[in-house]
């Protein structure tokens, strides 16, 4: 699988045209397509003492990024059985003080906990180790109440990190290397930097020169800031978050991840977070991902899951780089110039029996709905809605099916026959399907199962 010369060209220009415009020491970048790299691009120093440049297996600091690899850790121990979202947090560390946040909220920014660890952290680089950590965290305060808002709290995750090492009974970091970095075949991703790596900067904004900035190790903060990776390894990642392995984690699980818990940006609707996913709209794509920062470093991912295409760029500033930006322009500009094709049709499995009478035209409300019988199950479409999904329907009993995606998910469909057993309606979420328009109308009721 490659690119057209003429779309890689543009994509690596895009990533040279960055890295001058703002003035950092260098941008590295990947894409991937159905787990498939097609681009890898860099330009700059990794190490301006060293006068090296990067490459796929330089590693940087991906920040926030590591968010994700925590709320992976804590979906996968929900599909154990051993959580719950909508647990509080003092069932997991009795005892606390904000113990009616959920981890749910912790995942989505909503728990309303301070963002950083009590002190000055960030001023006098002296981050809490675990103890320092829970003893502070009675302290922490509560900056809104649950659920009100979205605040973005560093706490939150280094607490969810707490909370993965006492159900796994490994520590945070042990959890990560055996659930998902080895899996995924990620040996480039650590907590601690292993050459070649690149240095951190801050590019002095009245002068061409670079300022080293120092590493600042984050300690007990590590589930939600530490790690360090290559654009190889997160082009991996984009790869998982866009087709998850069974055996790392579920599909439907990672689907569950993407759906929004609040919206970040309240005024235009185009920036929201699902469960640890950051997720953008533009025009009519939704990208899902995450950006990070420490000193020294930013850096981006994002995923266009319908298309299974992926974008990094990372580079060593600490600020006037949009790498997460790039990432994103990455993944629309190669889709803008070779859209995923269109699947063919082909014939597909026997219909089943039990769906044959339902497969038409229906009438509901005033609206026209079409059930059809595609790739091995009944779903329903609303003519004169397109672009939105298709309703999809599993068995769910005799004259029983349950919508299992799509508009109504979670409700029944419910068949009634005449005498003859011919189906002349249908209750959706209750509301009354007939073969031809009908108005509201009283009618005595009827058994149900």
């Amino acid at each position: 699988m490659t690119l057209l010369d003429t779309t890689a060209a543009d994509l690596r220009r895009r990533v040279d045209e960055a890295q001058a415009e703002w003035r950092c020491a260098s941008v590295a970048a990947a894409l991937v397509r159905h787990g498939v790299r097609v681009l890898d691009h860099a330009v700059g120093l990794a190490d301006a003492e060293a006068t090296s440049g990067p490459d796929p297996e330089t590693q940087y600091r991906i920040g926030s990024i590591t968010k994700t690899f925590t709320a992976v850790l804590v979906m996968a121990l929900r599909d154990e059985g051993r959580l719950r979202l909508d647990d509080r947090l003092d069932s997991h560390l009795p005892g606390t003080r904000h113990g009616d946040v959920t981890l749910r909220q912790l995942l989505a920014h909503l728990s309303g906990l301070q963002r950083e660890p009590v002190g000055d952290v960030w001023w006098t680089l002296d981050l809490p180790d675990r103890d320092a950590l829970l003893a502070g965290l009675d302290h922490a305060e509560s900056v809104s109440p649950p659920h009100l808002r979205w605040h973005y709290s560093n706490l939150a995750y280094a607490v969810l990190g707490e909370v993965v090492a006492r159900l796994d009974g490994r520590p945070w970091e042990e959890a990560l290397r055996v659930r998902l970095l080895e899996p995924l075949g990620m040996a480039r991703t650590s907590l601690e930097p292993t050459p070649p790596r690149a240095q951190g900067y801050l590019t002095d904004p009245y002068a061409d020169r670079l300022l080293r900035e120092p590493d600042a190790p984050t300690r007990a903060l590590a589930p939600a800031a530490q790690l360090w990776s290559t654009t190889g390894d997160v082009a991996r990642w984009a790869a998982f978050i866009a087709d998850p392995p069974a055996e790392v984690l579920a599909a439907d699980t990672l689907e569950e991840m993407c759906q929004p818990q609040v919206m970040y940006d309240v005024d235009h609707w185009t920036q929201a977070w699902g469960v640890g996913l950051m997720l953008a709209r533009r025009g009519d794509r939704v990208l899902v991902g995450h950006e990070g920062a420490m000193p020294g470093f930013l850096a981006g991912v994002w995923v266009a899951r319908a298309d299974s295409v992926g974008a990094v760029a990372l580079a060593n500033a600490t600020s006037g780089a949009q790498p997460g930006t790039l990432a994103a322009d990455l993944v629309h500009a190669l889709l803008d110039r070779e859209p995923s094709p269109a699947e063919p049709w082909l014939p597909g499995p026997p219909v089943d029996p039990a769906a044959e009478a339902v497969l038409g035209r229906w009438w509901s409300e005033g609206n026209e709905f079409v059930f059809s019988w595609r790739a091995g199950h009944l779903d329903a479409r609303m003519v004169g809605a397109p672009g939105r999904p298709p309703a999809v329907f599993a068995p769910d009993g005799a004259d029983s099916w349950r919508t299992v995606s799509g508009r109504e998910a979670g409700e029944r469909l419910v068949l009634v026959r005449d005498p003859a057993g011919t189906v002349v309606r249908m209750h959706w979420a209750t509301y009354a399907f007939t073969r031809d328009p009908e108005v509201f109308s009283p009618h005595p009721k009827e058994a149900r199962d």
